[in-house]
């Protein structure tokens, strides 16, 4: 009988060859016990989190979790159905009206996870027929959305506007072209120029969709994402996000302006084959979007922490993924795997977790390690990030 597993092979050699050395597996982690949106307990230690993605900091406010107890104390603990039979509460309208308001936009769509709304809208609105132009930098969520629809994939080079022009100037005239892009890519923290590439893109004919995954409630003057700061969010067909990031529960969602846009409901195979989302998590995921509706100080204070733990990290030495600080996503770019593991445990040891990401779902081979900020850092807890990251480089030759 052939070994259906003989395909990880390698990938199971690396990972003990990289616990031979000793090293914890660092994709092993368990916290304890969480204390707040920035500490947890983490092998017996309190330790800063720096690795979350809980960019403003949601997971423990009160009104959110007050909404969350009241939905689960009135409704109980889950739906047992897809939103087209008997998992539509009013819960799940309350959330996507809070969506539509957020947004300013005309229709919203909540599904069970970020990824699956990529899978959902991708996959159903671009066929074996249809071209999809992609950032070949795209989340597995969109790749996998674009295998499941069966449409012509054509990817063109990270952030690169000539490149994205040239795949769709060689597209069939007449077919269908959807092009893809995200606000901020989740690896290195940069952004992506949206103004110049939904430009490109609406010349040619083509819808857009944007992920805003890791910009929601943060980036733009109302937190609406690079597309709002670029000036184009009305250019933009549709937009996809989720609420396990800046809103700090668990869901995904796509809002657009499409007029034709709520017939999605009936046709997208993932929205009506899965479970809705409990009623306690979309009380506490409509309730954190309304307040982050107001959270011009939070983004504030976000930008300040990422500005100064960005030129910390330079000016201590570190090779970093953007130049300048563009996100709340500072990759701290790793040697090597090896020197990477080592200095993800270094930093452990001294009561810090940073994400250690490794190929392939990182860019050209590399090793990172990637620190997602918080708005509720405070400024002697970055300081303290820094003097850690000082030590731990040191110790492991990083520096």
């Amino acid at each position: 009988m052939s070994d259906l597993f003989a395909k990880f092979d390698p990938l199971i050699a690396e990972r003990q060859a990289l616990l031979d050395t000793g090293v914890k597996d660092p994709f092993a982690l368990v916290m304890e016990k969480v204390l707040s949106p920035t500490r947890a307990i983490c092998n017996g230690r309190e330790t800063i989190l720096l690795g979350t993605y809980n960019y403003m900091g949601m997971t423990f406010d009160d009104d959110v979790i007050a909404a969350g107890h009241k939905a689960l104390d009135e409704f109980g603990s889950g739906t047992t159905g897809s939103r087209v039979l008997n998992g539509t509460y009013v819960g799940h309208k309350a959330c996507e009206e809070a969506l539509k308001d957020f947004y300013a936009m005309d229709h919203a769509m909540v599904f069970s996870t970020g990824y699956q709304a990529n899978l959902g809208i991708i996959s159903t609105i671009a066929g074996k027929d249809d071209y999809i132009v992609l950032d070949i930098d795209s989340h597995a969520s969109i790749y996998d959305g674009c295998a499941m629809g069966q449409a012509q994939i054509v990817p063109f080079r990270h952030n690169d506007v000539s490149a994205l022009e040239k795949r769709l100037g060689r597209i069939p005239e007449g077919a269908g072209k959807l092009v893809v892009l995200e606000g901020v890519y989740s690896m290195l923290g940069d952004v992506a120029p949206l103004k110049e590439m939904v430009a490109v893109s609406k010349a040619a004919g083509a819808m857009v969709l944007v992920d805003e995954a890791h910009s929601m409630g943060f980036i733009g003057e109302n937190g609406r994402g690079v597309a709002e700061a670029q000036g184009v969010l009305d250019d933009v067909d549709f937009v996809i996000g989720t609420f396990s990031k800046s809103v700090g529960t668990v869901g995904g969602f796509c809002v657009s302006n499409h007029p034709k846009f709520e017939i999605l409901r009936l046709v997208c195979r993932p929205y009506v084959f899965t479970a809705s989302l409990p009623p306690s998590v979309v009380a506490t995921a409509a309730t954190s979007i309304r307040k982050l509706m107001h959270g011009s100080n939070k983004r504030a204070h976000l930008w300040e922490n990422s500005k100064r733990l960005h030129a910390g990290l330079k000016a201590l030495g570190f090779r970093l993924g953007t130049e300048e600080p563009q996100s709340a996503i500072i990759a701290v770019i790793m040697p090597d795997l090896e020197r990477g593991a080592a200095m993800w445990e270094a930093l452990l040891g001294e009561g810090l977790y940073v994400n250690l990401a490794r190929p392939p779902a990182t860019p050209a081979g590399m090793t990172l390690l990637r620190c997602s900020l918080c708005a509720e850092h405070s400024d002697a807890v970055v300081g303290a990030i820094l003097g850690m990251f000082e030590n731990a480089g040191k110790a492991t030759g990083v520096i």
